[in-house]
């Protein structure tokens, strides 16, 4: 029978010349499989050795991540002519951008610093060798230091320093940057001597001047700006000590990119400043309102009672803060009214902190609000977390204690119990009660969901 010939004699191996020539290309195929691997083990081994593999000439090994040729460099005008607004759009400026010798050293310092060079890094920033040549922004003297800028293809912004007189003291520092805009990709702290600072502009701002949040009636301060881009000094705000300043850039962008409008950043200790923003009161009835720029004068009125408690965010990695005025209440005794802020921080790397203040009526407008709440990691006052319910014991110019309480705008009921039980109806509630009385607030929501208070 056919199954009992030879041909399926799973024991015998039958050879024919197109068997023969099938066997001699997997071997050929197999051989060519193992040279490239040997090959690309060498490749790795020479790119872990870093610089090491780009300098050494004896090793015939070059790493284009880390070659001064390869650097990226954006033209001039690419940024009037895009739908990508932000760091890839920069160009190259600064005086020693054909400089090789110091690119290759910046680049040989980001591969492989030694103890010599001082490194930083914002929260959740990586500190790796580039994965491909880099993106060149500037190259230049600053303040007695020869700086140079990198943009790493949309995930960070390195800075690298070394004094111009030479020796020791050079330093390298990381900032995240995926997802930049025309605003939070405006500026870049290029140098930063005693109390001022010295920013890159981006080559879509128009107009650029200074002022100080804690002084809401003044206006705006001429900046000077270079042909490089870089700034005069500017004041920085004060980390420690008396709280008696804000300075923050107001920047405006070009009408080339039909955007033409102004916004502020506050520089918080990293490369990249954060952007202020404000989002209004509630209207009657009308929807929820979102942030717009810090830079009129409602706006400008909260940030000059709110701004010293930026100090808390100061090198956390702050992309924005928005000052959200989610309610509006009248006091007892008395009727005037109380405003509730939550300002809220997102970082480059996700989590925000907010802070929930409260804005009692006072006779400057510069004193500081008093905070009620401070959580991390919460999605609290953002597009994912849209209510919010705060509470707070105040003491009235009688000397008698309240327990006040308000929500955004979907609360239309609060309930207080604990040593102190009442109800509300609306989004906010005021009631007598023991100083540091024990008070568990909750609210209903127009659509029949409950929130509990942050205290």
């Amino acid at each position: 029978m056919l199954l009992g010939s030879a041909e399926f004699d799973p024991c015998s191996v039958q050879t024919r010349p197109s068997d023969l020539l099938r066997r001699r290309h997997r071997i050929r195929a197999v051989a060519l499989v193992a040279a490239l691997c040997v090959v690309a083990g060498a490749v790795v081994v020479a790119d872990g050795r870093g610089v090491q593999g780009a300098v050494d000439e004896g090793a015939g090994v070059s790493v284009p991540a880390l070659d001064p040729a390869a650097l990226v460099r954006t033209a001039a005008e690419r940024w009037a002519d895009t739908s990508r607004i932000d760091f890839t759009a920069w160009p190259v400026r600064g005086d020693r951008r054909g400089d090789d010798a110091l690119l290759g050293r910046a680049l040989r310092a980001w591969a492989e610093p030694t103890e010599a060079v001082r490194v930083s890094a914002t929260p959740g920033t990586v500190d790796v060798p580039p994965a491909q040549p880099p993106q060149l922004l500037f190259a230049g003297e600053v303040d007695g230091a020869a700086v140079v800028l990198f943009h790493d293809r949309g995930v960070r912004v390195v800075r690298y320093a070394e004094p111009s007189a030479g020796g020791d003291g050079a330093a390298l520092d990381f900032a995240r940057t995926d997802d930049a805009d025309v605003t939070t990709a405006a500026a870049v702290v290029v140098s930063r001597t005693g109390g001022t600072a010295r920013f890159l502009l981006a080559p879509w701002i128009s107009t650029t001047t200074t002022r100080d949040l804690l002084a809401p009636g003044t206006p705006d301060r001429p900046l000077e700006v270079a042909p490089d881009g870089v700034t005069a000094p500017v004041e920085r705000p004060a980390a420690g000590g008396a709280c008696d300043s804000w300075p923050v850039l107001r920047l405006r962008s070009s009408a080339r990119i039909v955007e033409n409008h102004a916004f502020l950043l506050t520089d918080l200790g990293d490369l990249a400043p954060a952007h202020l923003t404000y989002t209004p009161k509630p209207g009657g009835g009308a929807p929820a309102r979102q942030p717009r720029e810090a830079t009129g004068q409602e706006a400008l009125d909260a940030w000059a009672r709110t701004a010293c408690s930026l100090r808390a965010l100061s090198g956390s990695g702050v992309r924005a803060v928005n000052n959200w005025a989610f309610a509006e209440q009248p006091l007892p005794e008395g009727g005037e009214r109380a405003e509730w802020l939550c300002t809220r921080a997102d970082t480059w790397r996700g989590p925000g902190r907010v802070l929930v203040q409260f804005l009692q009526p006072a006779g400057s407008p510069t004193t500081p609000a008093a905070v009620v709440a401070d959580r991390n990691d919460t999605a609290l006052c953002s597009r994912f977390g849209q209510h919010i319910l705060a509470g707070t014991h105040w003491k009235a110019a009688s000397g008698r204690w309240y327990v006040l309480a308000a929500g955004s705008r979907a609360v239309d009921r609060i309930e207080a119990t604990g040593q102190v039980r009442s109800t509300a109806e609306g989004p906010t509630l005021a009631v007598r009660a023991p100083r540091d009385a024990a008070v568990r607030l909750t609210a209903g929501l127009h659509d029949g969901g409950t929130l509990a208070a942050v205290w």
